[in-house]
């Protein structure tokens, strides 16, 4: 078992205190744009984050198919992401997925501590909390389960949680249809930009080699949520991100330059456009950047699973015809590893120069 060097947040935050330690308070220039999620969820003026029903994204109707896909097309280069309503996933496997993770985080943290990942080591799948890995020092308010969930033959089923017993196959299930809604999506979005329908799919890494990643996020409540992010601004690195949660507000989208805090929609899964689709789509499709907000009265669950292509046998570059005179390559070709790499370098960068 390894032992953590700091708490868990989940036993800082049942601790009783009633201030955050330092570590997790945000810079200045942040905290003018921390409010309160529950009034922000509320607010009706200003820009929405789309809703796309996928109903007839296979439909035989060649017109209405087109419809379906132009509103996935907008979406995807205006906000890069969008709440999937009818997307084929049924809303007892979803429940089911919420159930038994949250299960799993109701254990007591000396039994979740079994499951422990050892990040020092690179050793990243299991039970975890952020370390700083930025030259503030900075801590997220969260605590996570993460692992590899599709293709099947690449799980590691010995770290999988034991307790539920019904968890790993709920989350099989989960995996193997988010896997086909991912092609699906992925052949729309290749047909948008005028590509074969196959080819995003291809670019990534086919059946194969796409990595589906689970991260379950726990956000416990906070005693100073204004001070504090569940988790900082960032882009997803992934090709596409789907979310689940458990209906608590948080997720907040930087589009315009302003927050946008995403309204919780029923049965519908939140889908990121990642880096690894802007990248291959030329900036066509963007990559948002977004952050998490934390509240005081309630515990955020969010289940997030990256689809991301293999780290290094794939050269991520904009695709040729994606590229024109007018419209030059924005991306320098990279593998998916050294896509990482500069992201960690930029963000040690732009904190030294802070």
């Amino acid at each position: 078992m390894v032992t953590s060097v700091l708490p868990r947040v989940e036993s800082l935050a049942s601790s009783g205190i009633q201030s955050i330690p330092k570590e997790y308070i945000r810079p200045q220039e942040e905290l003018t744009s921390i409010g309160n999620v529950f009034e922000e969820e509320k607010k009706e003026e200003g820009p929405q984050v789309p809703t796309i029903d996928l109903t007839d994204i296979e439909s035989e109707d060649k017109e209405v198919q087109e419809r379906c896909r132009q509103e996935l097309k907008k979406a995807a280069m205006e906000w890069g992401v969008m709440h999937l309503v009818n997307h084929g996933i049924s809303e007892e496997l979803m429940d089911r997925v919420r159930k038994v993770g949250q299960k799993f985080f109701e254990l007591p943290v000396e039994e979740k501590e079994k499951y422990a990942n050892d990040q020092s080591s690179g050793n990243v799948q299991g039970y975890g909390s952020k370390l700083a890995n930025n030259a503030s020092g900075q801590l997220e308010w969260e605590d996570y389960f993460f692992h590899l969930i599709f293709p099947e033959d690449k799980r590691d089923l010995s770290i999988w949680p034991k307790i539920p017993s019904e968890y790993t196959e709920v989350t099989s299930e989960y995996a193997r249809q988010l896997r086909a809604l991912a092609s699906k999506i992925l052949s729309a979005l290749s047909i948008c930009l005028g590509l074969e329908e196959g080819r995003l799919e291809k670019e990534v890494g086919g059946m194969e080699e796409l990595l589906l990643q689970l991260k379950i996020n726990y956000y416990p409540k906070c005693p100073q949520p204004e001070l504090a992010l569940g988790v900082e601004a960032h882009t997803d690195i992934s090709a596409l991100t789907f979310i689940l949660h458990n209906m608590v507000p948080g997720l907040q989208l930087f589009y315009q330059g302003k927050w946008v805090t995403a309204k919780c929609v029923p049965n519908s899964i939140i889908m990121h456009i990642g880096d690894t689709i802007e990248i291959l789509s030329n900036g066509k499709f963007k990559s948002i950047l977004h952050r998490g907000l934390v509240n005081k009265e309630k515990v955020r669950i969010s289940w997030a699973v990256f689809c991301e292509p293999p780290k290094d046998k794939i050269i991520l570059k904009p695709l040729p015809e994606t590229v024109s005179e007018t419209e030059p390559p924005l991306f320098p070709p990279r593998t998916f590893a050294q896509h990482i790499e500069h992201k960690l370098f930029r963000k040690t960068e732009d904190n030294l120069s802070n």
